[in-house]
């Protein structure tokens, strides 16, 4: 651990049922990493466990193997237990640890194993050290431990902190306290060739959630796609589980939606959700239609310059408090709307969810809010026609677009663009509604299509005359405007995300496709958010030359879209390759070195895992390959 640094994650194993998680070593030990813990909501409530066994006292620890994966919420870690074995060579008693995750509740079965001939007697004790801190505090790298109250009864101890609470329960265990822990003392005889199991359990209640977990069981099946590649199987399976394990709901309404991602952002983020969604209408329509429902009810009725609300905007994030960041001056209210796409991008998802087949009546509840938010989107446009963003609050995102770090709009050189900024792709997405609202409407015999067709065509003619830039790398879309109507000029794959949303002719989408496939902006694990030939590119940097799965599908999507088949294979083959160098589960982001220089791409430590629109990228590239071949 390294106190006051955000924790890494990439050498740690999650398993999940959101709002649920639990982190831990590869050995299944919880305590040894900064992040590690069972968490529920935005509480850990358990920081650390410790297993020891033996003959006569607990004194050894097992001598871990192993882990498997049954789901996203059942992992399984294998033992030895050496100390208690016979002299042969090879090993005849084993201990399973296997950790099941539902929705407010984590159990661990440790299952023994003998193949000796002889009885075999076993204290195994468990000690958990309960917790209560904020995953705020976790993530600054700056969480002592939590002051816990427990009361103790039987195999039963009840732990609370605050409002939030847990009940842990031991069958046939002794548990007692003993200093910061719980210890729980199973005394065990186990028959020869026989095996026995063992169990605890924790229920965890946090009154303070703004989210739900699901009840709903769903199985998403992996389509056969005979002669592809096997690596996209075995990435379209994990990701259905992981998206699986991701669902949530909003309190007292049963409608889904993707949580961002494990483990800081169990909760409803409008542009995460809304991509997510998209690239996951393939498989679940439904899910399209509950996300919409979702943002509907939130959507912006007032002007609060402070949570950056506005009639008909879309929200950013829900939190059940106030979001810090220390050290970089960051303070979100709980519901936030400083997103300058997420309104574009859920009348976009409305459109094509209806095409996907959302009943017309469901899709005709919702017509009212689209008209909002393209009222807002109209509205919003600056004095030269383009969406941009500011934050007036000094304390909010700087960047609102889905590249929000403070220092992801540069120019060439590597220095920062001022705003307020008027994105490039934002102006393909407000495009890319407009038209699809417009063909929404005529299929619906509705009024108001032509006014959006022409407001459409005034954008895209603007955005020709102004966006476009000539550098020593070629010419193409500006990742921005600045604040004074310049384009800065690096090039990014926000060129990439106009591609298929028809604010490019086919000469300049071909254009774009051919620079984004190039050496310096495919690193053959994926697409980079910034060219090699930028100032600014840095390959672990966050948005300044890493490689994001979500991006580089949107990417290949909209090459796929253009009629750009050959490209969209370029980088679907890089997802392909970085995915298997992942375990076929792919984190939120990894560092955008070549492929030519190393084997398997370097981790992003700190990326989150699983990610939903990282595991949606999954079905896009199954998509392109179902359909091209």
């Amino acid at each position: 651990m390294t106190a006051g640094l955000q924790p890494f994650l990439s050498d740690a194993v999650v398993a999940l049922r959101a709002p649920t998680q639990v982190w831990s070593r590869p050995d299944g030990e919880i305590g040894a990493g900064a992040i590690d813990g069972v968490f529920h909501g935005d509480t850990r409530f358990v920081r650390a466990t410790r297993v020891r066994y033996g003959a006569d006292a607990a004194a050894h620890a097992p001598e871990w193997i192993s882990r498997s994966a049954d789901s996203a919420s059942d992992v399984r870690f294998e033992a030895l237990l050496r100390r208690l074995d016979d002299r042969t060579p090879d090993p005849k008693i084993r201990l399973t640890r296997r950790r099941i995750v539902g929705d407010g509740r984590v159990t661990e079965e440790f299952t023994l194993v003998s193949h000796l001939d002889e009885q075999v007697p076993l204290i195994l004790e468990v000690a958990v050290t309960p917790d209560a801190t904020s995953m705020q505090d976790v993530k600054s790298g700056a969480a002592p431990l939590a002051a816990v109250e427990r009361t103790l009864a039987g195999d039963v101890a009840s732990l609370t902190a605050g409002d939030a609470s847990m009940q842990l329960s031991a069958p046939g265990a002794d548990v007692a306290a003993a200093e910061d822990d719980i210890v729980l003392t199973w005394r065990l005889e186990c028959p020869p060739r026989a095996r026995m199991t063992v169990s605890w359990h924790v229920d965890l209640e946090d009154p303070s959630l703004v989210v739900r977990g699901t009840a709903r069981d769903i199985e998403w099946l992996v389509p056969e796609t005979p002669g592809a590649d096997p690596r996209l199987h075995r990435w379209l399976a994990q990701a259905l589980g992981d998206l699986d394990a991701l669902r949530l709901t909003l309190p007292g309404n049963p409608d889904e939606f993707f949580a961002a991602g494990a483990p800081w952002f169990f909760t409803l983020f409008g542009r995460d959700s809304l991509w997510a969604a998209r690239l996951f209408l393939p498989v679940d329509p439904g899910m399209a239609a509950s996300t919409l429902r979702v943002l509907g009810r939130l959507q912006g009725s007032a002007a609060d310059p402070e949570t950056a609300e506005q009639p008909g905007k879309i929200a950013h994030e829900l939190r059940a408090g106030t979001l810090t960041m220390p050290g970089e001056g960051i303070s979100l209210p709980p519901l936030y709307y400083g997103t300058v796409d997420a309104t574009p991008l859920w009348v976009t998802l409305l459109a094509e969810a209806h095409e996907a087949g959302m009943p017309e009546a469901e899709v005709r509840d919702l017509l009212p809010t689209m008209h909002d938010a393209l009222d807002w989107m109209v509205a919003a446009a600056n004095a030269d026609g383009f969406l941009d963003y500011v934050d007036e609050t000094g304390h909010g995102l700087s960047n609102q677009g889905w590249k929000d770090s403070g220092d992801s709009i540069q120019w060439r050189d590597g220095s920062l663009a001022a705003g307020p900024i008027a994105l490039s792709e934002v102006q393909g997405y407000a495009y890319e509604a407009a038209v699809k609202a417009a063909d929404l409407l005529d299929a619906l015999e509705e009024d108001g299509a032509e006014r959006l067709r022409a407001w459409a065509a005034e954008l895209r003619t603007r955005f020709r005359d102004r966006f476009w830039v000539e550098t020593p790398e070629g010419r193409y879309p500006a990742i921005a405007l600045d604040r004074d109507g310049r384009p800065v000029d690096t090039l990014t794959s926000n060129a990439g995300h106009l591609l298929g949303t028809g604010i490019l002719d086919p000469e300049e989408e071909r254009a774009v496709a051919d620079l984004l496939v190039g050496p310096s902006m495919s690193s053959g694990f994926g697409l980079r958010t910034m060219s090699t030939d930028a100032g600014g590119y840095w390959p672990l940097s966050y948005h300044g030359g890493s490689v994001w799965a979500h991006d580089t599908a949107i990417v290949a999507r909209g090459m796929a879209e253009a009629g750009l088949h050959r490209h969209a294979a370029v980088l679907v083959d890089g997802m392909l390759a970085a995915a298997e160098a992942f375990g076929y589960r792919m984190p939120e982001l990894h560092a955008g070195d070549a492929a030519s220089d190393v084997a398997v791409p370097a981790p992003y430590p700190a990326a989150c895992r699983p990610q939903a629109w990282s595991a949606a990228a999954a079905v896009v590239c199954h998509e392109i390959v179902t359909r091209t071949g």
